[in-house]
């Protein structure tokens, strides 16, 4: 509703289909991959990556994107930066069926040097009353799917930064886990499932969802377990990306350090009832997902976390 360039953006959800809506809100920013993105020069990824983080974790929750607003701090505007990251945010809001209603460009010399940004993004979606997805209906037994990853996504990349800078190399090195340079493959887009997740989720097929960000698996999958459920996933089930792979090599990470601070190549997670997998399963593909069935839930003892990654000891050693 209205034009672009007001005080406010104005957003009718009955115009959207919804008849009694509950709103669903996320907030946030691309961490310290941005420190690539403007070290190499390269930006037009990283406003795909704010759109699917903020957007992300709102389809875990069953609500239909809305609409997404940006705010773009830097030291001194170069129009040319600006322009490609907010084209990547464009991008990233028509790949969710979002809309963008607004943002703000902050000037703030001496704050910024010249040459840096900051980021941060806002999204809005929303659900019919009553289909939200709370973690009510997961139950022991069921199945735990995971849709593959593009790669690290937007999180943990303090310890990637780390990792390359004790590796003596350079963003414009040869990278050595895949093709062309360093920075360019580190600076991948974080993927947006909106798509295939609510496409599941309208079929009903599936109990509960988890966004794979800051915590990796074992934090962000048992941010959806209620009370006394627990998770086993079997690392065998999936191929570990060549660039989780270097990561540990390089860096001297044990696996386990892996599955608590990085995706590790599942970037969402889907819980589903042992007789819908089929189903969960064709949604997802239709969107063009690859899909991995990775584990089970079961009960949870006192003694164990509430999600064990077991197999990665011979599985990925890199």
């Amino acid at each position: 509703m209205g034009e672009i360039g007001g005080f406010g953006g104005l957003f009718d959800p009955r115009a959207a289909g919804f008849s009694d809506p509950i709103l669903v809100a996320a907030t946030d920013g691309v961490g310290t991959k941005l420190r690539i993105a403007i070290d190499c020069g390269m930006h037009e990824g990283i406003g795909v990556d704010l759109v699917a983080m903020c957007v992300n974790d709102i389809v875990v929750q069953g609500a239909e994107p809305l609409f997404f607003l940006d705010y773009f701090a830097t030291g001194r505007l170069e129009p040319s930066v600006a322009a490609t990251v907010i084209e990547g945010i464009a991008r990233g809001c028509l790949e969710a069926g979002c809309t963008l209603i607004g943002g703000e460009t902050a000037e703030m010399p001496g704050h910024y040097a010249d040459g840096e940004y900051d980021l941060a993004g806002f999204a809005v979606g929303a659900a019919e009353r009553g289909s939200l997805l709370t973690g009510e209906g997961i139950r022991e037994g069921q199945r735990i799917l995971g849709l593959a990853s593009s790669g690290i996504h937007s999180n943990g990349f303090s310890l990637v930064r780390q990792i390359v800078a004790d590796a003596g190399l350079a963003w414009d090195d040869d990278a050595p886990f895949a093709e062309g340079p360093l920075g360019a493959a580190l600076l991948a887009p974080t993927r947006l499932y909106a798509s295939a997740a609510l496409a599941a989720h309208r079929e009903r097929s599936v109990r509960g969802f988890a966004h794979i960000t800051g915590g990796g698996l074992v934090e962000n999958i048992g941010r959806t377990l209620p009370a006394g459920l627990g998770a086993e996933i079997d690392a065998r089930l999936w191929p570990l990306p060549d660039v989780f792979a270097w990561l540990a090599e390089a860096g001297g990470l044990a696996p386990a350090h892996l599955v608590e601070t990085f995706n590790c190549g599942i970037g969402l997670v889907a819980i589903v009832d042992v007789e819908d997998v089929d189903a969960c399963r064709r949604a997802f593909e239709s969107r063009g997902e690859r899909v991995f069935d990775i584990g089970t839930t079961v009960q949870r003892t006192p003694d164990l976390p509430a999600v064990q990654v077991l197999g990665h000891g011979t599985a990925w050693r890199g």
